[in-house]
């Protein structure tokens, strides 16, 4: 039988609101000027699992994304926003002010090996 390792008390685990370093930004308009003031911008639903994902990826890496959560009002509007059409696929990354993509085109960039290089170049990733 496998033996079960001893709990030490003196450590506390820390609460889900101690993990993020980077609170999500809640502005209403302009989404332009944020990923212009931020070297790696995340835009997604509020509460959206898939935009945790990808902040959690980028993090790994040691960078320290901006999200930016959008309500459901307010979607279509931001959508025109950052992509010209009211029907982006949230969420979206942008680094360096430019827009990557969806989350399909992050995990491609990251599996080539181009995606931290690509950081580099924007200044929110200096190893």
């Amino acid at each position: 039988m496998h033996q079960a390792i001893p709990c030490s008390n003196t450590r506390a685990w820390p609460r889900p609101g101690d993990i993020s370093s980077s609170p999500p930004v809640r502005q209403s308009g302009n989404v332009r000027q944020v990923v212009e003031d931020n070297p790696v911008v995340v835009v997604g639903r509020k509460g959206c699992c898939m935009s945790h994902s990808v902040r959690r990826l980028l993090q790994g890496l040691g960078v320290n994304p901006t999200v930016y959560e959008v309500s459901t009002e307010e979607e279509t509007a931001v959508a025109r926003e950052v992509c010209g059409t009211g029907d982006a696929a949230f969420p979206v990354v942008f680094i360096g002010g430019k827009f990557l993509g969806c989350i399909d085109r992050l995990m491609a960039v990251h599996m080539s090996g181009e995606l931290v290089p690509i950081l580099k170049e924007a200044g929110a990733l200096w190893l």
